[in-house]
């Protein structure tokens, strides 16, 4: 048994159990629609009509994380699921959350939830589809619509206009014209909801599939002017045809968006997203040269500041900064000394950056001979053995009469060079060129 189906399972063994003591209990959600699409359901969660409490008391392990909106989570063989009692929402005062619930009935239940593909039960002994709200004719017609009346479910949770987004570029499905106009009202509203959240649903919609698909959903529902404005001035950025072919910045963008693969890193598709952001600020034409100088610097520190708006983990933007920083770094390969080489080789997110290139490139002129070449060197290192430990130290130089301070860093460096180059092969050769070293003169 996979630990999909061990996890489907146990959802079962939970609904079995409050059914067992009187109880109504179905599989409720998104797990719902990803069976039906035949998909791999994340998380199973539970509908019922019995109360937190009685939830609580029915199972050994539970947590009662939202017992005042009616969820406890059940906690089965170090599985957690969440068990809702089906309700009903009072007014969401502060765009994320009800200001109080009511337990009800299942039709009050699905009242309350976004999308009709995302508002049906499911009785996972007889395989019955409860479907109150149209959510399979949405489901076979690839649509994301609201449940009920767009305006009123967005302006509950706002959050849920890119949740909107992410579902039509991981489905591959279309937004119903009516929830899409209420999506382009309220954009400018959605910077109400967190930071976190924000930046969380945009790095689903960039990494679950479809991230071209959903940025040009961010831009034509007004989203990205909220959220993102920088990338819009990449539309009619025009770029050197010899270069790019396929047209202005924004397009070369999408471009490389569009290869990305499901499941990519947020660190590698934030790097694709933002590795030419800077090009509007720093294009410039002489005669009939258009260049870009200094963009790959200053679109570093353009990222950074958008992850650091988006509250995204330090670790991310320092990983992302590397990527915009560096993206055009490996088209000099070819003509590096080969410890310069070996260094860029084994940096931490090299492997990351090797990849963005290939996607720059292959959404430009496709010229990869600096990628093929990158990824042999990266192979015949890797295959060799551990680098060898330094031929001298720090010590060594100090005992040779180097004081320490930045003279000393940069003759170590030199001569870890000379070894990773292999013209210096034993700690004697090393001496002998470092003696050799100081009694040459310094330049002046």
């Amino acid at each position: 048994m996979s630990a999909l189906e061990s996890k489907e399972e146990k959802a079962r063994v939970i609904i079995r159990h409050l059914r067992e003591n009187g109880f109504a209990a179905y599989l409720a959600g998104g797990c719902v629609r990803d069976k039906l699409l035949g998909a791999s359901a994340k998380d199973y969660d539970v509908a019922t009509d019995a109360r937190p409490d009685v939830v609580s008391r029915l199972f050994e392990q539970t947590i009662a994380v939202g017992a005042r909106f009616g969820v406890i989570i059940v906690v089965l063989d170090g599985d957690q699921f969440e068990v809702a009692t089906f309700r009903e929402d009072a007014p969401y005062v502060d765009g994320r959350r009800p200001s109080d619930v009511r337990f009800g009935t299942i039709e009050e239940d699905v009242r309350r939830r976004d999308f009709t593909i995302n508002g049906m039960y499911l009785d996972p002994d007889s395989g019955r589809v409860i479907d109150l709200v149209g959510g399979m004719r949405d489901l076979r017609a690839g649509i994301i619509r609201t449940v009920g009346v767009p305006q009123e479910r967005f302006g509950e949770d706002r959050l849920r206009m890119l949740r909107a987004i992410r579902f039509a570029a991981r489905l591959g499905f279309i937004i119903e014209p009516a929830t899409l106009a209420a999506i382009r009202a309220l954009a400018h509203s959605v910077t109400v909801v967190s930071a976190e959240r924000i930046g969380e649903e945009l790095v689903r919609i960039l990494t679950e599939g479809g991230a071209a698909v959903g940025v040009e959903l961010l831009r034509d529902s007004a989203l990205m002017q909220a959220l993102l404005p920088e990338m819009l001035a990449l539309e009619e950025c025009e770029q050197p045809a010899n270069f790019h072919p396929e047209g202005d910045v924004y397009r070369h963008t999408l471009l490389a968006l569009s290869m990305l693969g499901r499941g990519c890193t947020e660190t590698l598709a934030f790097g694709v997203m933002f590795h030419d952001i800077a090009k509007p600020q720093c294009r410039a034409v002489a005669g009939d040269k258009v260049t870009f100088y200094g963009h790959s610097e200053q679109g570093a520190q353009t990222a950074s500041q958008i992850l650091r708006r988006l509250r995204r983990p330090r670790a991310v933007e320092e990983r992302v900064a590397y990527l915009v920083r560096h993206h055009l770094r490996l088209c000099m390969a070819p003509r590096m000394r080969q410890a310069t080489l070996k260094r860029m080789l084994v940096e931490d997110g090299f492997k990351e950056l090797l990849e963005l290139s290939l996607l720059d490139a292959l959404a430009s002129n496709s010229h990869l001979g600096y990628y093929h070449f990158c990824r042999k060197a990266l192979a015949a290192l890797e295959s060799e053995k551990a680098p060898p430990p330094r031929l001298v130290t720090g010590h060594d130089l100090i005992a040779a009469g180097v004081a320490p301070g930045p003279r000393l860093g940069e003759i170590l460096r030199e001569i870890e060079d000379l070894q990773l180059e292999g013209q210096l092969s034993d700690r004697e050769q090393a001496l002998a060129y470092l003696r050799q070293r100081l009694a040459s003169p310094e330049p002046d």
